[in-house]
């Protein structure tokens, strides 16, 4: 009788444990249909702290976003979103192989393959463990199992290492086995200035694969008015315009609101104090994520508008740069100082490249393209984006409103002339509507 009591008690054991086994390996019921759309926002934030932290110059921090935005898009495996992947140029099939047992949330997917791309591309990327060990601890206490979290998130490391796969022949990596760039030493050309003295930036950015654009040629704009030291040239009249300019108060606090230098020195008595600023770039996803929340858009309206203006930023990006290095023309504070004003310096710092075209020009104007496409022309907004780096709100009645004022920005900061803000605005319309055209 013992014999049989304890043969049932250990049969009814077993049984009790192959429940438990199913049980815990089915989705709760409980479980919440999604997740917040502010999560994806949340990552860019993430991600732009640490590119302030690492100092990640604009055209680099458009193409970690662009990778970064990618994977998370990839890991939705939606219909209506992989029709626009595939028109990537030479983009690969993105295996989703899938366990029919797992249980995996494509919305928590979405951010951990985001934070697992930025953990690997980005140098200081480690600074994400935390943020991704909250994102998973915070969706336990929200409800959803364990089991959900780790089958999500092994399947968003999947879709993150196809993506770093793709990222990685795109050349970029290349561009540190080219001949170091030399500032040429011509009348009229690009020369490192005070008070940093930094070398270019990115001198080989072209050569990178671009998503949607055939190459980063293919909008080659004018080219500047040439270099004269006459007073009655062309040139000599515009970098006398950017001198002669009056400043008043709001053109100032315009300067500073575009300004968006990721690195400049502030000379402080016998002090030369470094600040760290967020980058176009990121201050346009900063912007975008600002009208997703207005908006009330769902997860993967979200994920998707900041995934084609990330990868519409680096085009824009691409396509400035190229340009940048062909006429690689002077800045204003080097001619103003060699030939009208010797202690002349401007409101802004100068970035550390040439000056033909103006980068926000292109970069805001192509981001103004493509946000107006999702929101409308009179989609009115405030930006917040720099208020935790000490700078007011500002509002904007729309997203070419705002990108006219940042490319105006650059003028009253002394760092560009007319002709290289207004070709900028150009080629950045054109680089804005070529991603439209070929996804829509």
């Amino acid at each position: 009788m013992l014999k049989r009591t304890l043969k049932t008690a250990f049969s009814n054991s077993i049984i009790g444990l192959i429940l438990l086994t199913i049980y815990s390996c089915q989705p709760s019921s409980n479980q919440p249909e999604g997740i917040s759309p502010y999560e994806i926002s949340q990552v860019i934030d993430q991600v732009t702290e640490v590119m302030v932290h690492d100092v990640t110059n604009p055209p680099l921090a458009a193409r970690f976003f662009a990778y970064i935005c990618l994977s998370g898009l990839e890991a939705l495996d939606d219909s209506a979103t992989n029709i626009l992947t595939a028109k990537i140029n030479e983009y690969p099939g993105i295996s989703k192989e899938k366990n029919s047992k797992s249980q995996i949330h494509p919305q928590i997917s979405a951010v951990l393959a985001m934070l697992h791309t930025a953990s690997s591309l980005q140098p200081s990327g480690f600074n994400h463990s935390d943020h991704i060990e909250n994102f998973k601890a915070k969706h336990i206490a929200l409800g959803f199992s364990q089991q959900t979290i780790l089958d999500s998130e092994v399947y968003a490391k999947s879709i993150s290492k196809q993506i770093l796969k793709f990222a990685l022949s795109d050349r970029y990596n290349q561009t540190s086995n080219l001949p170091r760039y030399s500032a040429l030493k011509t009348e009229g050309s690009w020369y490192p200035t005070p008070p940093g003295y930094f070398p270019p930036v990115e001198p080989y950015f072209h050569t990178v694969r671009p998503f949607f654009l055939d190459s980063s040629s293919q909008f080659t704009p004018i080219p500047p008015i040439s270099f004269s030291d006459r007073k009655d040239s062309e040139f000599f009249k515009l970098a006398d315009e950017v001198y002669s300019q009056s400043l008043t108060e709001e053109k100032k606090t315009i300067a500073s609101f575009w300004d968006c230098n990721p690195f400049a020195l502030e000379d402080r008595g016998h002090l030369m104090i470094g600040l760290k600023k967020i980058s176009p770039g990121a201050h346009w996803m900063g912007i975008a994520n600002i009208a997703c929340k207005d908006a009330e858009l769902e997860f993967i309206k979200v994920m998707e508008i900041n995934t084609v203006l990330a990868m519409t930023l680096q085009d824009a990006f691409m396509a400035c740069w190229d340009e940048k290095y062909r006429s690689n023309r002077i800045r204003p504070e080097t001619a103003i100082r060699k030939h009208i004003d010797p202690k002349y310096t401007p409101l802004l710092q100068t970035p550390p490249f040439p000056e033909y075209l103006s980068g926000h020009s292109v970069a805001s104007t192509a981001s103004a393209v493509i946000l107006t496409h999702y929101f409308g022309g009179g989609f009115a907004y405030t930006d917040t984006v720099e208020m935790k780096y000490g700078l007011p709100a500002r509002s904007f009645s729309s997203f070419g409103h705002a990108a006219e004022e940042a490319a105006i920005s650059r003028f009253y900061g002394g760092i560009h002339y007319m002709d290289g803000i207004v070709e900028g605005q150009k080629q950045g319309d054109l680089v804005g509507k070529k991603v439209l055209e070929k996804l829509f």
